[in-house]
């Protein structure tokens, strides 16, 4: 395989930058249930990169979120951004097999996973080259696994708040306020889910928030490119 793509250096910005956005592929999703009907996973792909999102997000999950493994490679060949596939990563058979996809990144959602199970998964990622998006939703499970990120070598990891609440399935931006109190190293917090407007990225950057992970509300768009310009002020 050839060398990952750095997703970390990608998306972590200076504090005077623009906020970087990690543009998301996906069909469905058993919140939302389907999102776009014409749904070319290279079409948007390259609508990401000419809006300028600084990396993409790729669903494999084939039975709720309508992806497949072999969309990553496909976003890969057309664009020159780095992609994380976002998916259930349980076991460590699906670090490899993401590595082999192509993936330059895996997500791992803590309530997923025991600690042991992230410390493994972080340093398996790491020998092979790739970011981890270490995805929390409460502040429990932020308590719980806050010192494994950086871990076990800091510009390999990014710490994700999920703004949607598992037990309601509804999102609140202010979940990520509330969340990046308790955190000392804000330029790795990437918020996620529930973000819509520009004005919730500045509302992001007041508390020090630089990366955002979009998706639905960008593919509910006729031109998924020009709401990423929109949104993040490009217009």
């Amino acid at each position: 395989m050839p060398k990952p793509r750095n997703f970390f250096r990608a998306v972590v910005r200076d504090s005077t930058e623009p906020t970087r956005v990690i543009a998301e592929i996906k069909k469905k999703s058993p919140s939302a249930g389907l999102i776009r009907n014409d749904f070319d996973v290279v079409d948007i792909a390259q609508r990401y990169h000419q809006a300028g999102a600084a990396a993409i997000s790729c669903l494999t999950d084939e039975i709720d979120f309508g992806g497949h493994l072999d969309f990553i490679e496909l976003v890969r060949a057309a664009v020159p951004l780095p992609v994380l596939r976002k998916d259930f990563i349980v076991d460590s058979w699906q670090i490899w097999e993401s590595r082999a996809a192509g993936a330059d990144a895996v997500l791992l959602i803590a309530e997923c996973l025991t600690e042991q199970d992230i410390v493994d998964f972080q340093i398996l990622a790491i020998e092979l080259g790739m970011t981890v998006l270490l995805e929390v939703h409460d502040v429990e499970s932020l308590y719980r696994v806050q010192n494994h990120v950086g871990f076990p070598h800091a510009g390999y990891s990014l710490l994700g708040i999920n703004n949607r609440n598992l037990k309601t399935m509804k999102t609140d931006l202010a979940h990520t306020f509330r969340m990046v109190d308790l955190i000392e190293d804000r330029r790795v917090v990437v918020s996620e889910s529930g973000i819509r407007t520009a004005q919730d990225l500045q509302r992001l950057q007041q508390h020090e928030v630089g990366i955002v992970l979009v998706g639905e509300h960008l593919l509910r768009q006729p031109d998924p490119g020009q709401a990423l310009r929109e949104l993040s002020g490009r217009i």
